[in-house]
């Protein structure tokens, strides 16, 4: 791809959906995505997050554990629904049979809490870009 398309492609905002149940944290990620130049749709759980999504979503950042819907819930739910937007799980979780399921429903990257905003833009990045390849 040529540089002035690259750049074109830079400048459009990406739109991050942020899920997560702890009002905090979700702050928190979304003023993290925000310094970062993204534009941001905020969910408090997973239900909020399934009437959120759309084809204008280019990422989802979404809490493993969230009542009444969780992350893994709210996965299943748009994959069925032929939703193909890439998903970023963030959780507290130390359990090693959560990667186990991530990899099978498809999950691009497991950020453990506390996000750190490095790590977090460049996960985003990484994961959109890839997705332009496709």
């Amino acid at each position: 791809m040529d540089e002035p398309c690259l750049k074109a492609r830079m400048t459009e905002k990406a739109k991050i959906l942020v899920v997560e149940d702890n009002d905090f944290v979700r702050m928190q990620i979304v003023k993290f995505l925000q310094d970062a130049d993204f534009d941001v749709v905020e969910a408090s759980d997973g239900q909020q997050a399934m009437d959120a999504i759309s084809n204008e979503i280019d990422l989802a950042i979404v809490d493993v554990r969230m009542e009444p819907v969780g992350g893994f819930e709210f996965i299943k739910n748009i994959r069925g629904r032929e939703i193909e937007t890439p998903v970023v799980l963030v959780t507290g979780d130390q359990n090693p049979g959560l990667l186990n399921d991530a990899s099978a429903w498809g999950v691009t990257a497991v950020l453990m809490k506390p996000v750190e905003k490095d790590r977090l833009v460049k996960t985003v990045e990484r994961t959109l870009q890839a997705g332009r390849r496709r």
